[in-house]
């Protein structure tokens, strides 16, 4: 049992990612950008436009009380709040991220809700957390009645795609991916670590993390986020490629097919550019095994190989026309 109004230590951060296209024909400015993401008026939304344009609105809070998804179906009750946060990189690309941080327990009785509202994006637990089988709970994804993180994250772009700025009429057709992640922290003896990244199907990544003790838990966040909207970029690249159907369609068809890829998602390519300093080493775990940087530099030689071919008897019927 904790002692009241003793600040409590979060042993468990976890969250999830949603990641698309922007339904829009043109990519939005920083300008409309920060306006997009504007959700809360007494903070401002933050804007960077090295080395990439890249907008980042303030939290929202949602009040939960429920119990938390366990993977051994033990039954924890947790009262506190869910910070939800978006994100627009290069004006193209729209996340929103749920995400909660729990202490290693909690007090045995509900407390006034101006105890929780004072700890912004935590969720604090009846009694004892169980650390493995929550972030286990998690990653499997919520059921009836229990915290369900992808629900407010999907709450949170369902009410930025309304906006009136947005003509939905998108360059190009994509899917949207979504990423759950589980963040406990590395013993003092350990360093932190990426211990696992897994696809699944419908779009479902999940991640486990070690991460260093005091490191916040919208940092984290960030370097979800970050993983997110690379392998985003990688699937949708990916899909053009499989449709542009290269070396059994016709040569316009194929350019036709890739064009969208270089107008608007090629120099999308920065890992590592908005995440904390603390973590951008765990990036170094995917670019071995397995190798996010290596195959997206061979999906783009494919496509510039690609259009190089396609060029070549335009040039040669250009020649011979002068």
């Amino acid at each position: 049992m904790t002692t009241p109004g003793r600040p409590t230590r979060s042993v468990l951060a976890c969250g999830e990612v949603r990641t698309g296209l922007l339904p829009s024909f043109q990519a939005l400015d920083g300008r409309a950008a920060a306006q997009l993401l504007r959700l809360r008026a007494d903070e401002h939304v933050r804007v960077s436009e090295r080395p990439n344009l890249y907008a980042l609105s303030p939290e929202v809070l949602t009040g939960v009380d429920c119990r938390l998804p366990t993977a051994n179906g033990a039954k924890v009750r947790a009262v506190g709040t869910v910070a939800a946060r978006a994100a627009l990189t290069e004006g193209r690309v729209l996340q929103s991220t749920a995400y909660f941080s729990a202490p290693a327990a909690g007090p045995d009785v509900r407390r006034p809700w101006g105890h929780y509202l004072v700890r912004p994006g935590v969720v604090e637990p009846f009694g004892k957390l169980p650390e493995q089988a929550t972030a286990e709970g998690v990653l499997r994804g919520g059921g009836r009645g229990e915290l369900d993180l992808g629900m407010i994250a999907e709450g949170l772009l369902a009410q930025l795609v309304r906006h009136p700025l947005l003509d939905h009429k998108a360059p190009f057709k994509s899917r949207r991916t979504h990423l759950r992640w589980a963040a406990r922290q590395a013993p003092a003896d350990e360093a932190a670590s990426l211990d696992r990244f897994t696809l699944a199907e419908d779009g479902l990544r999940t991640v486990e993390l070690r991460v260093p003790e005091g490191t916040g838990t919208a940092a984290v966040a960030g370097l979800c986020e970050d993983l997110a909207l690379h392998d985003w970029l990688l699937t949708t690249v990916v899909h053009m490629l499989e449709n542009s159907r290269l070396g059994a369609a016709d040569g316009p068809a194929a350019v036709l097919a890739l064009r969208p890829a270089v107008d608007h998602l090629l120099h999308l390519w920065m890992p590592r550019a908005h995440v904390d300093r603390t973590l951008g080493h765990l990036w170094d775990v995917l670019e071995r095994e397995p190798g996010f940087s290596r195959q997206w530099e061979n999906l783009c030689r494919r496509i510039r190989d690609q259009l190089a071919i396609q060029a070549i008897p335009l040039l040669h019927q250009n020649l011979n026309e002068g």
